[in-house]
């Protein structure tokens, strides 16, 4: 019995060895993995954030898919600083970012490892005419203003589009350009006056506009009371822009033919603020004449 537990004893005391060489042996492993993985991640670290594998210069932004906008003007609304690590760049957020600005409607932003750049694939909002903010362009800062509006309300700076023909027909109705973006040419339509003061009303303003088949050349929306349109009929004052705007393009669009009832050189203005009751304005005679001026006509519509 003394032996056997002798034995036991020492049996005992070599598992007992063997465990801890064991546990040894193991945190050993687990403090070389441990280690292992921080030199791969500090050197996966170290890799991605060399200089090749930056985006340092706007040049590297590719731009595909414009028509309209400059690859220059694109890259501009791209929310990125430079120097700016290839795999800190968030593509979806980015692109995100790109179509809640005026002339994008659609973005797509893929990352490309050899060489490092960034793809964008965009689809524009074309522009519908060119605003102005006064009539005359005293300062630079005005001229800075002058920039191209779409549909939406969307501005972007004079420089942003581009095309090779620009058309001096371009208007509001039938002569206006249609067909593929490549083969049409930037709208004249001009529309005059700070760009706030008819910003939020100008999408559902533009919608009625783009139905007339009357030509309109300008639109002069310097004084809110009164919205004032040349036409290829002539001048139209509407007064202010209001629910009744829609029905006074309507009228308008009715009027079509008033150039064959009455020289268009014989109207000063068309007063359509009473949509129910158009009015047409005759120019003023001299004053030694002024007796006899004819009193404004009411037109048929």
């Amino acid at each position: 019995m003394a032996s056997f537990g002798a034995v036991s004893q020492t049996e005992l005391g070599r598992r007992r060895q063997k465990l801890r060489q064991l546990r040894r042996a193991r945190l050993a492993a687990v403090v070389w993995q441990m280690l292992a993985a921080s030199a791969i991640a500090g050197g996966l670290l170290w890799w991605i954030t060399q200089p090749a594998w930056l985006i340092a210069r706007s040049e590297q932004v590719k731009v595909e898919g414009n028509q309209w906008l400059s690859d220059k003007a694109v890259r501009s609304l791209v929310p990125l600083s430079y120097p700016q690590s290839l795999w800190g760049i968030q593509p979806q957020a980015l692109a995100e970012k790109l179509e809640s600005t005026g002339p994008i409607a659609k973005a797509k932003v893929t990352r490309t490892l050899f060489p490092p750049s960034l793809t964008i694939e965009v689809a524009e909002r074309l522009p519908v005419a060119v605003a102005q903010p006064t009539a005359v362009l005293r300062s630079n800062s005005d001229k800075e203003k002058v920039g191209w509006l779409d549909a939406r309300g969307g501005w972007m700076p004079s420089e942003s589009y581009t095309a090779t023909v620009r058309s001096q027909n371009s208007s509001i109705g039938p002569g206006s350009i249609q067909g593929p973006p490549p083969q049409r040419s930037l709208p004249s339509l001009k529309v005059i006056g700070p760009l706030e003061v008819y910003r939020a009303s100008w999408p559902k303003f533009y919608q009625g506009l783009s139905g007339l088949t009357v030509k309109v050349f300008e639109i002069d929306w310097q004084d809110p009371n009164n919205l004032i349109l040349k036409t290829e009929i002539g001048t139209v004052h509407l007064g202010p822009y209001s629910s009744r705007t829609a029905e006074q393009l309507k009228v308008l669009d009715r009027m079509r033919q008033l150039p064959k009832q009455l020289d268009s050189s014989l109207i000063a203005y068309i007063d359509l603020k009473n949509p129910a009751s158009p009015i047409v304005h005759l120019p003023e005679l001299p004053g030694s004449l002024e007796s006899s001026t004819p009193a404004p006509t009411r037109a048929q519509n």
